[in-house]
């Protein structure tokens, strides 16, 4: 595949070749070249000869089947490509087009390129249409149209054999257990299974899957795909719109379509926005997740002209879809004075540590219990789990001395503590497993193998800043968090999960493989493979980035594919 730059501007239509133009002024029409045109049996022109006769390159007494031959139109000499050009150039005007000889096409030798005339073309046509077989004569005349009699509709109902067939089937090999709507392989382009691992955990992600399926981003209609936007010269120095590209994808994903799909055009596409890793070497999955989030947003934002603050939701559907608020809070240990600080965030990176001392005693101690599992900041474990992962991240840890934070009201920098929280959930959260280390002092990187514990239904209300403003201060009210828009309810604090990207193998030769939770069972989506696994294998894997939505909308979507 070529590799084009960003910053190049969209080829135009080439110049008509001036030999050929020139050729016609002094010539009468193409179309006499009919007579000296032939067709063999598949339908393929060719120029008239002899059955036994082999053209052969005039100079050097090249035959057809070694390279290709051309006929000067002029003095009907044949040539190679090589004595063309000498025979074009050394000629007065006039040779230098010729014909292709085995495929009757025509060649300007002096441009060296492949030239089109409608004349010529029509020539061939009617050569073609001319070698084609009569129809058949009936020897009997047929006989008159007879008038279909019309049959009455008649709804079907089975009868007590089918129904009693249909009663002791196999509920596992009934209609019901079919592959999901959108489940379709995709294939691997050369090392892209990290491409095709986040595209089908984005596929299959309820907000995003409904906005696309729902027309609200239409690829014919979007302003970067308009001819008046393609001529302007502002639109040339852009990259094109992944956004309209991935809308072409779901569209294929669910066209009922199940061999599998190549996403060649948006790899090129991401290409070009990101021409650092234009190559087909392995990328890291989260790195293109974060990516393709970013260049999305760019291009809505910028055709739309709407805010681009993540976390609102005035922005993209990307941000709309993905996007949280994290807070944070360093605190002096010196006076106890505390700066807040917020940012966006898309995914939540998280340390992949088997068990840890609760050192500072500090943690949230609310235990955590779900599916099954039971959980508190102040145990140790050799298992990692999804929660202690949670809980390492938000608990409270103390900055070392390169680190003094500059407090404001003693006005010169201090120890502190640094406490991180979740001030608002998205629609989809995307958990990051820390598996590659890389050592700057050793000048090493290595591969985390742990196996990581995590529930398939999540409650994030621990986590949020709620719960660690109460459990710190305790129940009191601040009127500046009673009165924040972003506080999070009871429901939706509650998650469901439905992808798993996992990452098998070494640090430098690795493979990426996406679980997807469809209508409560689980499908292996290995590039262009799509097979269905039980959960045991699923919760063994090695997971990498873990995608949950809102319970509401898990459910919802399940409803409305069972529906289906």
């Amino acid at each position: 595949m070529c590799i084009r730059d960003s910053s190049m501007t969209t080829p135009s239509a080439p110049p008509p070749c001036p030999h050929l133009a020139a050729y016609r002024h002094t010539t009468r029409s193409l179309r006499f070249l009919r007579r000296c045109l032939r067709v063999r049996p598949l339908g393929r022109p060719e120029i008239r000869r002899e059955p036994r006769e082999l053209p052969r390159c005039s100079p050097c007494s090249s035959p057809s089947s070694s390279s290709r031959l051309y006929a000067c139109l002029s003095c009907a000499a044949v040539f190679c490509p090589t004595h063309a050009a000498s025979h074009a150039s050394a000629s007065t005007s006039g040779h230098q087009i010729a014909v292709d000889v085995d495929r009757a096409e025509l060649f300007c030798a002096a441009c060296g390129d492949q030239v089109y005339d409608p004349d010529f073309d029509h020539a061939v046509v009617l050569a073609q249409s001319s070698s084609l077989p009569p129809p058949s004569a009936s020897a009997s005349p047929s006989p008159a149209p007879r008038k279909r009699r019309r049959v009455e509709y008649r709804a079907w109902a089975p009868d007590p054999a089918e129904f009693a067939l249909m009663s002791s089937a196999d509920p596992t090999t009934s209609a019901s257990s079919a592959a999901p709507a959108g489940l379709r392989g995709l294939n691997n382009l050369g090392n892209t299974c990290f491409m095709n691992s986040v595209l089908q955990a984005l596929l299959h992600a309820p907000p995003l899957r409904n906005y696309f399926l729902g027309d609200r981003h239409n690829r014919y209609l979007c302003p970067r795909q308009t001819p008046m936007r393609r001529r302007s010269a502002e639109a040339n120095d852009k990259a094109a719109c992944l956004a309209c590209d991935l809308d072409e994808i779901y569209s294929a994903a669910f066209s009922g379509e199940r061999t599998p799909y190549s996403p060649a055009k948006f790899l090129y596409s991401w290409w070009q926005h990101a021409s650092n890793l234009a190559s087909y070497e392995q990328q890291d999955a989260h790195e293109f997740f974060i990516s393709i989030l970013d260049h999305i947003h760019e291009n809505i934002k910028d055709d739309q002209h709407k805010s681009h603050a993540q976390g609102h939701g005035d922005c993209c559907i990307a941000h709309r879809v993905f996007s949280g608020i994290l807070r944070s809070d360093v605190t002096c240990t010196h006076c106890g004075f505390t700066s807040t600080t917020f940012e966006p965030c898309v995914d939540i990176s998280l340390d992949l540590d088997a068990g840890y001392n609760n050192s500072l005693g500090v943690a949230n101690p609310k235990l955590h219990v779900r599916n099954g599992e039971r959980s508190s900041s102040g145990t140790n474990s050799k298992v990692s789990t999804l929660m202690r992962c949670l809980e390492r991240f938000t608990r409270a840890e103390r900055l070392d001395a390169e680190q003094k934070f500059f407090c404001e009201r003693c006005k010169e920098r201090q120890e502190s503590l640094k406490q991180m929280s979740i001030r608002r959930l998205p629609l989809v959260s995307c958990f990051h497993i820390k598996r590659f280390e890389h050592s700057s002092v050793k000048k090493m990187s290595r591969k985390v193998d742990h196996c990581l514990q995590f529930p398939f239904s999540l409650d994030m209300a621990p986590y949020l800043s709620s719960s660690i403003l109460r459990s710190r201060f305790g129940n009191r009210i601040f009127p500046s968090e009673a009165s924040d828009a972003d506080s999070v309810s009871e429901f939706s604090s509650e998650f469901e999960i439905f992808a798993v990207i996992t990452h098998s193998g070494k640090l430098e030769a690795g493979h990426y493989v996406t679980y997807l939770r469809l209508n409560n069972h689980w499908y292996k989506c290995d590039d262009a493979w799509v097979t269905r696994v039980e959960e045991h294998t699923v919760r063994t894997s090695q997971a990498y980035m873990l995608f949950y939505v809102q319970k509401t909308l898990y459910y919802k979507a399940c409803e409305r594919a069972t529906a289906i």
